[in-house]
């Protein structure tokens, strides 16, 4: 209700619209410039001028006054109102009728359409912008002259008196149009940038879908291969039970046949016995001494001493023997094809490398066990002779090199608060102790870090890693051909710690840095 009263002090009462471009007469009332300008054009041709709203006459043309205050305020109001319609800007010369203008003049502060605009000074002091009604805004603050300059010292748009006796006197200053090209000319430059980072930005984009595509596809890969090994895996072993179950089920009936034979025989026997126990049994029941005796003479007694009868001794046993060696020996076979399987469907074989500590390029503080597995730091120096091979800090490389091929072994790091062990190029520098030999932080080596946090190393660029748990036995697997070099921890389950790529071009060794109270074992 309050915005439709405050439009309606805001409307033109010639037009009934909102005001344009407002001037007042003496009287104060307020109109739209063309409005008041049609009307008063009107009225001299009557011969009289007066207020189209009191009627106060007047002797002679009345002067237009801006009305500044008024048009700010109807542009604030305007501003406010997301449905009002755009205020259209007229050109101040078309009297008759209202005619947009293409053109606002700063220097005469009137608007020109198409027709005027053309018999409108050239002077470059005459600048001409987008039509406008906002003229107060270009006008500087201090001294109400229009902004023409620009002062780079200060970065301020600014007046001719600005610059000539103003706050900016003596200042390098340039026009507006100067200005501005400079100031686009800069943000091209910037836009530029912006354009060519937005262009990478997007091809990482890509790439980084690309990836995701790729890998997928990949893992879907990976999974249906896993699948089929499996599938493989469990036929081998459901062939080797079978058959083992097989050799169980042969002997289990084996024994019951003979058992069920033995069993028979014994029975008969003793139906023979029972009939023979009879027959005594009648005799000792008869009472005539002559009779009794006349029979037992005349009979065939068989006291059972020479009857051979069937005994559990004679049965056959399960041979429990028999089939362990089958399952042993069906169980080597299986490990032998399972190495097949596994090469068939391009999964690394990651057997054990067989990395053993080369004693001739241990450091002196290094101590070294009998079975070269083993390092440890010590205090004391172990008075070995010095050479080509040895470190002079706390490093010792494997006797073992790698210059093709896939390799893998583990280190036990469980006793050892900081280690640092990686793989090192034959060429490292060994004579030095700095970054120049130190395994991680130079081009020719690379590493996992363990000091107060988790890092991957190499070219002495640190790469921090997330383990959630303390590490115990860390896996390093190397694949020459392929330029991987990945380190696993090693656990149930066993996680992934990070993977190298590089161009590897010198034999690699298997290298270790021992930290005060460290010790590290190669795990067989």
């Amino acid at each position: 209700m309050a915005s439709a009263e405050l439009r309606d002090e805001l409307n033109c009462s010639i037009c009934l619209s909102l005001y344009t471009d407002p001037v007042s007469l003496r009287c104060g009332h307020n109109f739209c410039r063309s409005c008041i300008v049609s009307v008063l054009d009107a009225q001299e041709a009557a011969g009289g001028y007066s207020c189209p709203d009191c009627r106060a006459e007047y002797p002679e043309r009345p002067a237009l006054k801006k009305n500044r205050k008024l048009r700010n305020i109807v542009e604030r109001f305007s501003s406010t109102q997301p449905d009002m319609k755009e205020i259209r800007i007229f050109c101040t010369y078309c009297t008759k009728s209202p005619v947009p203008a293409v053109r606002t003049c700063l220097q005469c502060e009137a608007s020109f359409c198409e027709e005027h605009l053309s018999r409108h000074s050239k002077s470059p002091e005459h600048t001409l912008v987008d039509p406008t009604v906002s003229l107060e805004e270009r006008k500087c603050s201090t001294h109400k002259e229009m902004l023409k300059y620009y002062c780079p010292i200060d970065a301020a748009c600014i007046c001719v008196s600005c610059w000539v006796a103003g706050d900016h006197k003596g200042h390098d200053v340039e026009p507006l149009d100067v200005a501005s090209e400079k100031v686009k000319e800069k943000l091209r430059s910037v836009m530029k940038k912006l354009k060519s980072k937005r262009e990478e930005a997007g091809k990482r984009v890509q790439n980084l879908k690309n990836h995701g595509t790729e890998h997928g596809k990949k893992s879907a890969g990976l999974a249906d291969r896993v699948s089929g090994l499996f599938t493989h895996v469990r036929e081998k072993l459901d062939e080797l039970e079978k058959r083992i179950q097989g050799e169980i089920s042969r002997q289990k009936d084996q024994v019951l046949r003979s058992v069920s034979d033995l069993v028979e025989q014994v029975e008969l026997h003793v139906d023979k016995l029972t009939k023979d126990i009879n027959c005594l049994e009648g005799l000792c029941n008869i009472t005539d001494p002559l009779s009794f005796l006349e029979d037992v003479n005349h009979g065939d007694i068989n006291d059972g001493s020479g009857d051979v009868i069937g005994d559990v001794r004679d049965a056959p046993c399960v041979d429990e023997g028999l089939v362990s060696q089958i399952l042993h020996r069906g169980l080597g076979n299986f490990a032998n094809d399972l190495i097949d399987m596994k090469i068939k469907r391009k999964f690394s074989v990651m057997e054990k490398s067989d990395i053993l500590l080369d004693i001739d390029t241990a450091n002196n503080n290094i101590s070294i066990s009998q079975d070269l597995r083993s390092a440890s730091y010590s205090a004391l120096s172990q008075n070995r002779p010095d050479g080509p091979k040895r470190f002079k800090c706390r490093q010792v490389l494997s006797s073992l090199s790698f210059s093709s091929g896939r390799h893998y072994w583990e280190v036990d790091v469980s006793h050892a608060r900081n280690w640092m062990i990686g793989v090192a190029g034959e060429s490292l520098e060994r004579k030095v102790n700095g970054k120049e030999s130190h395994i991680g932080l130079n081009e020719k080596s690379w590493a996992i870090v363990s000091e107060k946090n988790l890092y991957a190393s190499h070219n002495n660029i640190l790469k921090q890693l997330v383990s959630y748990s303390p590490l115990q036995v860390v896996g390093i697997y190397l694949d020459y051909e392929a330029r991987l070099l990945s380190f696993y921890k090693v656990c149930d389950p066993i996680r992934h710690l990070h993977t190298f790529t590089a161009s590897f071009s010198e034999p690699l060794y298997a290298a270790f840095y021992l930290f005060d109270n460290c010790f590290i074992r190669i795990m067989i």
